[in-house]
């Protein structure tokens, strides 16, 4: 049998979690998918999918086939790049996930590479932690952008080229009441921000987790106003409400065309947290993935990722 198109629809099968959209992205039907699946099975004579009416997940055996078609099928396509010689231009899509606090810088830097390479497509995905991780391990993503800290560095398996420390701000309405005598542009202290009443990022988040943290750095036990895994539904809720929120300095920079919001700069503790660009190193880089990475490491742009992950000094002045 050929093996390529059912190890495809196998890597489809893994990233969409569903049979119909698995088939869909392959643009086949679906019991073509199955039966194909199912002849994979009596090709190495194991169970690949446990079946069920629904999607339900892979065998033990099948995680070994589902490695084994990752790692050929990055192969493959390494291979047909590598006999068109150097007239191949990059292109195709460029998987690269993101977590969501990163998402404003990511959203630049795609869109700087498809200027610098037409033909590279760039798809970013807002994904958490664990997801980016996930997704690189199995080549489902080409490249992240996240916390290094939080990340599977030190393994060796995947490397990280550090493009900017994320830096935090309390986002308040300019007229609440409740966080009257503040003026603009004055830093505030994270023991002084959680004493109003706050909308946060739900606890799944890696940002929570590093608020959370300061705030106990500083001495305060916060209970939140607000949970919300929405970075739109958080800055609704400061322009409707009393709520204050806290953000690092990518996101507010993305929020403050609305000018009924000030953000104030958070200390005592300094917090600063490296953000970087995660990826596969034991794999080769296809072309289009060399070009984003020589783009990662160019000083242009790391100036220009430095400037807008926060806007830095110019959100206390009021600048837009």
């Amino acid at each position: 049998m050929n093996l390529l198109p059912s190890l495809r629809y196998l890597v489809a099968l893994n990233e969409h979690r569903h049979f119909g959209r698995a088939a869909q992205a392959c643009h086949i039907t679906q019991p073509a998918l199955s039966n194909a699946l199912r002849a994979l099975e009596e090709e190495f004579a194991a169970v690949i999918v446990k079946r069920d009416r629904n999607y339900v997940g892979f065998t033990p055996e099948g995680e070994i086939i589902l490695a084994s078609a990752q790692r050929m099928l990055h192969e493959h396509a390494l291979l047909q790049e590598s006999l068109k010689g150097d007239a191949l231009a990059p292109h195709g899509p460029l998987r690269i996930g993101v977590v969501p606090t990163a998402m404003p810088v990511a959203a630049r830097f795609a869109a700087m590479l498809q200027a610098r390479q037409g033909g590279i497509r760039p798809i970013v995905l807002s994904l958490s932690s664990a997801e980016l991780e996930k997704g690189l391990e199995t080549l489902s993503l080409d490249l992240a952008m996240g916390y290094i800290e939080r990340m599977d560095v030190r393994s060796g398996r995947l490397s990280a080229m550090e493009q900017y420390n994320e830096h935090y701000f309390l986002l308040r309405r300019a007229d609440n009441p409740v966080a009257d005598g503040l003026c603009i542009g004055q830093p505030l202290s994270w023991q002084q921000a959680g004493q109003f009443p706050l909308c946060l990022l739900t606890p799944d988040m890696h940002n929570r987790t590093i608020v959370d943290a300061a705030l106990r750095q500083a001495g305060v036990h916060v209970i939140p106003a607000m949970e919300t895994n929405s970075i739109l539904a958080m800055a609704l809720c400061v322009v409707q409400g009393k709520m204050c929120g806290i953000l690092p300095g990518a996101l507010v920079g993305a929020v403050r065309s609305d000018r009924q919001l000030e953000a104030l700069p958070l200390v005592e503790p300094e917090v600063r947290t490296p953000i970087g660009f995660i990826y596969n190193s034991q794999m080769r880089p296809s072309r289009a993935l060399q070009v984003a990475l020589d783009l990662a490491r160019d000083a242009q742009w790391l100036q220009h990722a430095s400037m807008h992950s926060g806007m830095l000094t110019s959100l206390g002045e009021g600048a837009a």
